[in-house]
């Protein structure tokens, strides 16, 4: 396995120490010894996402691209971010019974990508490489951009004491501008999802 594969597995893998920094609960012996577990989510997320980055630019530059590298880089890409929308759901806002991102959203987001990995797959045995299109590249850095946003605000809210700033207030702020910016990513999720099966979905029809 090459270096470029490696880092897409090691990805993967990095996304259950995530999941683990991110959902364990503050009374456990683990979380005990290692108190900060939304900022440890938080660096483990911008690794993952900059092993993300190493391994096309690697792979592309010294000629190392593969098949199954082709076939699992993406796919470790919606594991790390839909492990962390779904994630979110469990986290409240400043309103104990609501949650810090609603379900649907999260709903709407894991379909698209499913949907989008699905019909690379089908074109994919019709010897025909589908690339991502420019909107679909707005759309990662969007869904990028929020979750290292509300990573670094829930790191403020549990470990930072928010910023010295009053825990309401800041919890407030927080809660709403996670709100907006949940909207603008599933608004663009629609629309690139939308585009994408506009300009590519014949190719599902041909099988139907």
């Amino acid at each position: 396995m090459n270096l470029p594969n490696r880092l897409t597995v090691a990805r993967i893998v990095l996304t259950v120490y995530f999941v683990m920094a991110l959902l364990l609960p503050a009374a456990g012996w683990l979380r005990s010894h290692f108190p900060f577990g939304k900022t440890t989510a938080l660096i483990i997320f911008i690794v993952a996402s900059l092993t993300d980055w190493w391994d096309g630019w690697y792979a592309r530059r010294h000629k190392m691209e593969t098949s199954f590298g082709m076939l699992l880089d993406p796919l470790a890409d919606k594991i790390l971010t839909t492990a962390a929308f779904i994630c979110f759901i469990e986290q409240p806002s400043y309103r104990p019974d609501v949650p810090l991102v609603q379900a649907w959203m999260v709903l709407v987001i894991v379909a698209r990508d499913f949907l989008v990995t699905g019909l690379r797959l089908v074109a994919g045995q019709q010897g025909v490489l589908l690339r991502a299109e420019r909107l679909g590249k707005h759309k990662t850095i969007s869904q990028m951009v929020t979750i290292i946003f509300i990573l670094l605000g829930l790191a403020a809210r549990e470990d930072w004491n928010c910023f010295g700033m009053d825990y309401q207030r800041f919890n407030v702020f927080f809660s709403r501008s996670t709100f907006g910016l949940m909207l603008l990513t599933v608004g663009l999720t629609l629309v690139s999802g939308v585009v994408y099966f506009y300009k590519n979905g014949e190719r599902f029809l041909r099988d139907a």
